[in-house]
């Protein structure tokens, strides 16, 4: 299909992330002529998993477009949970290392939660530590998880209201649907929650004004749930021999979207555009 005549209502992650990062970098480069300050960041892969590898290398790649220094620490698979702990405390420590992220996820004998509590609240880069969970839920927005972060950048470049509007977020993560109506909620929206407990989920998907799907189940959005004029965002992602899918049945669900993001290039690299702006602020504010 040609999506000549759609092309306006294409959420475009690549344009808005490249915008951000422009941002950065010149908040890297006015830190280090200012204070001396290189930013860095450090990253925690645990065994080798495929697709971990790439989303770690596409953040460092990132890193290194802004001038952020990066280091990496892959750990082998059998990594013990005090082995995994007890270098999350040396990264703690390290003045030069101003945000820590662990990537997920971990192997199954690891315990994910223990360890992103042991990462320092002010180095928490991904915005996943309770402590900045719990400022988020009293509104307090400063390191918060980078996808709804990048949606929440997203509506206000393409000056979407949020105030008083219908928003539905398919899928209750921590990662993205819990925190994602926090910050909704923060912005006076009505928010609904739906996930795979959900009766009659088209009910609730056809009322929203903003809709956010993260479950990774491929098309579980069809045109037939959405409303006209819906603004629209798909986290998720499917792998397949023949692609790469989303949660939206993009194909048909774009003739009725006023916005959509695609898969991939949609709020992907929104994701990772968060991710290194968080570790700017992390060296701004803990220099």
């Amino acid at each position: 299909m040609s999506y000549e005549g759609y092309e306006s209502r294409i959420i475009d992650g690549k344009v808005l992330a490249k915008q951000i990062e422009d941002e950065v970098e010149a908040g890297v480069e006015a830190l280090e002529s200012g204070r001396g300050v290189t930013p860095g960041l450090a990253t925690i892969l645990v065994g080798d998993d495929p697709a971990s590898k790439m989303y770690v290398r596409l953040k460092h790649k990132a890193c290194e477009r802004v001038g952020i220094r990066a280091e990496d620490h892959f750990l082998p698979t059998e990594t013990t949970q005090e082995e995994l702990l007890s270098l999350i405390d040396t990264l703690n420590k390290d003045k030069n290392v101003h945000g820590i992220l662990l990537q997920l996820p971990l192997p199954n004998h690891l315990f994910p939660q223990e360890a992103m509590e042991a990462i320092a609240p002010e180095k928490d880069a991904d915005g996943f530590h309770p402590y900045n969970m719990g400022k988020l839920m009293i509104g307090d927005e400063g390191l918060v998880p980078c996808t709804p972060h990048g949606i929440i950048r997203a509506l206000e470049e393409y000056d979407v209201p949020i105030k008083g509007k219908n928003v539905v977020i398919v899928g209750h993560s921590n990662v993205v649907g819990k925190p994602m109506a926090a910050m909704f909620l923060n912005r006076n929206a009505t928010v609904s929650i739906c996930h795979v407990f959900t009766d009659d989920l088209k009910r609730y998907t056809l009322e929203a004004d903003i809709l956010v799907v993260a479950t990774g189940v491929k098309h579980l959005i069809k045109a037939d749930m959405v409303k006209e004029g819906a603004v629209i965002f798909d986290v998720g992602i499917t792998q397949e021999k023949d692609g790469v899918y989303g949660d939206v049945d993009f194909e048909n669900v774009i003739k009725k979207a006023s916005l959509i993001t695609p898969v991939p290039g949609g709020v992907g690299p929104l994701t990772v555009a968060m991710l290194i702006k968080h570790v700017l602020r992390c060296a701004e504010t803990n220099f």
